[in-house]
């Protein structure tokens, strides 16, 4: 499926980034609504439209999802990389991005606190350091 899938996929989104695509679409529009005299602005004028942009629309929502799941992978893969080369970098940071969104902001917090930005009234009920709770989690 993935064979089939990709290279559409990849070429819809070279397509619909284009300044063609937006002009192409202004001017199917254009003439969508010129001849809505001459069609006497009929249920099947109105149906042509709507029926065009919401299946577009629901397309266009599968793709944009897609790529921004696939870019967030490729992202953590390169900072997980980047995690691996650093020498004092902490490589119990790989794989955070599993944590559930309580997790991630107890850790958020604790590094916050270990440099020193933790903003005022954000004080945290535990002293525990961000070590301790990468070995916990």
């Amino acid at each position: 499926m993935d064979e089939f899938f990709t290279p559409h996929r990849l070429a819809f989104g070279v397509l619909s980034r284009c300044a063609f695509a937006f002009i192409g679409s202004t001017l199917l529009i254009i003439v969508w609504a010129a001849s809505g005299p001459a069609l006497h602005y009929s249920d099947t004028w109105q149906l042509i439209v709507n029926t065009a942009t919401t299946v577009l629309t629901f397309l266009a929502v599968f793709l944009i999802q897609n790529s921004q799941n696939r870019d967030g992978a490729a992202i953590q893969a390169k900072l997980d990389e980047i995690l691996r080369a650093l020498d004092k970098a902490r490589t119990e940071f790989v794989g955070i991005e599993h944590l559930t969104d309580h997790q991630l902001g107890a850790l958020r917090t604790a590094l916050e606190k270990e440099v020193g930005q933790l903003p005022k009234g954000r004080e945290t009920s535990t002293d525990e350091s961000v070590e301790q709770m990468l070995k916990r989690l």
